[in-house]
């Protein structure tokens, strides 16, 4: 296993460095299409859909994990039951627009949430980790990826408590724009953590905000935001009055995105932008750290033209070279010092971590931009692992190799999913 990994970290090394031209183009589909290390992991992933929670270890459906395997989910469930699910959340939605985190059934509600009960919901309990500005954002993607892979578009005029899902994806947005928004910079806002993670730095319950929570601009939050926005647009019927002027609106986070966040010098995004302090030391030189999942965001959202893509690509590979388990998953690099961040240790969990769950969503990027021969090649160890460990592991330890939480995380298992079929969608179209 780790002769495999190594050899395919090297391979990544070289093949980063290779532009995409169309020679070889039939080649490369062949051999895309002839890869039957596809076929096993698609059908695992179709196998483990079946069900909406997050994994094996968890009973709660997340907003954030659902979005990334709706598209495999509705190969495996009617369109209605998919639908329904996401209705649920509107269901929930709070006075003020917001959207909750996750909602499990009321029976097993035994975590140390906060959790909200709604009458048009009965049966469930749903709670809301309040350091995340992602979920608003990760509902609407969803929905729009739902319509994308069925037609049903009857899923907008759908009423809850007299109104409609459309007024409801427009008051979830104007909660980012009212609660979760600096006027000073023109962003969205979230409370410190690691990239696209949900803990805060301090020590305690980090997943509530607290008197000691430290304010700040992130990439992973605003390009979320931008790609809700994106597609809130395209869902938008002709006929339909919006509250705002959203083309507007996502015009200027790209501006203030490239103004306050994109390091031109250096090709990457600053970590954070704070707005009452930071909670580093003043020792701590936090720039030097590489966020990749939130720029993996920032990429689909096409922040970035082709030349920083490769930039972007090269630092993950080189990154990922550092470290003899990892690919370009590993969520930032270098980890966080325990002493600057004591609610998580290094290379734990969201701390350099490596989570196919966004290093997958780099992969899907690469190949919307026509970064062929890298995705194929830096896909290859997250294939290559999650068929060597018989499943679909939530993260993996980069010094050791050992698979690491959920045994049965549908984030990853939806990523690799929607990464096969974009793959061969390129392939068939250039056998």
């Amino acid at each position: 296993m780790r002769l495999i990994i190594t050899f395919h970290v090297i391979g990544l090394l070289l093949c980063s460095q290779l532009s995409f031209s169309q020679t070889g183009n039939d080649q490369l589909a062949a051999s895309i299409l002839a890869d039957s290390r596809l076929d096993t992991i698609q059908a695992r992933a179709l196998r483990l859909l079946t069900g909406f929670t997050a994994g094996t270890s968890y009973g709660e459906v997340w907003i954030r994990d659902f979005n990334t395997f709706i598209n495999g989910s509705l190969k495996v469930h009617p369109p209605e039951k998919v639908k329904d699910m996401l209705l649920l959340f509107f269901k929930m939605q709070g006075p003020t627009g917001d959207i909750v985190d996750g909602m499990i059934d009321s029976t097993k509600a035994n975590v140390s949430y906060d959790f909200r009960y709604f009458k048009l919901a009965p049966g469930w309990a749903a709670h809301k980790n309040t350091v995340e500005t992602d979920q608003e954002s990760s509902l609407i993607q969803a929905v729009k990826k739902y319509i994308d892979a069925t037609g049903d578009r009857s899923i907008l005029t759908e009423q809850i408590d007299g109104k409609s899902v459309l007024q409801r994806m427009e008051s979830a947005l104007n909660y980012i724009l009212r609660e979760r928004w600096s006027p000073q910079y023109g962003l969205v806002t979230g409370a410190t953590t690691i990239d696209w993670g949900d803990v805060q730095p301090e020590t305690g319950w980090g997943v509530r905000i607290n008197d000691k929570t430290k304010w700040a601009i992130d990439i992973y939050d605003n390009a979320m935001f931008v790609l809700a926005l994106q597609d809130l647009q395209a869902m938008l019927p002709p006929d339909y009055k919006v509250r705002r002027n959203w083309k507007n609106i996502e015009n200027q986070v790209r501006a203030n995105v490239r103004k306050h966040l994109w390091i031109s010098q250096s090709q990457k995004y600053l970590p954070h932008l704070y707005l009452n302090g930071s909670p580093f030391s003043s020792t701590f030189n936090e720039k030097t750290i590489l966020y990749t999942g939130g720029t993996a965001c920032a990429v689909l959202a096409g922040f970035h033209t082709p030349k920083e893509i490769a930039a972007i690509n090269q630092q993950m590979v080189q990154a990922a070279g550092k470290e003899q388990h990892a690919t370009i998953g590993i969520t930032v690099y270098p980890p966080y010092p325990l002493k600057e961040f004591p609610n998580m240790k290094p290379y734990l969990y969201q701390n350099a971590g490596d989570w196919t769950w966004f290093g997958g969503r780099m992969i899907q990027a690469l190949i919307k931009n026509g970064f062929i021969k890298e995705a194929n090649a830096e896909l290859a160890p997250m294939i290559d692992r999650a068929i060597a460990n018989k499943g679909f592991f939530e993260w993996y330890d980069v010094q050791t190799g050992q698979p690491k939480g959920s045994g049965d995380f549908r984030g990853e298992a939806g990523v690799l999913y929607d990464v096969i079929t974009l793959l061969r969608q390129w392939a068939m179209q250039n056998k």
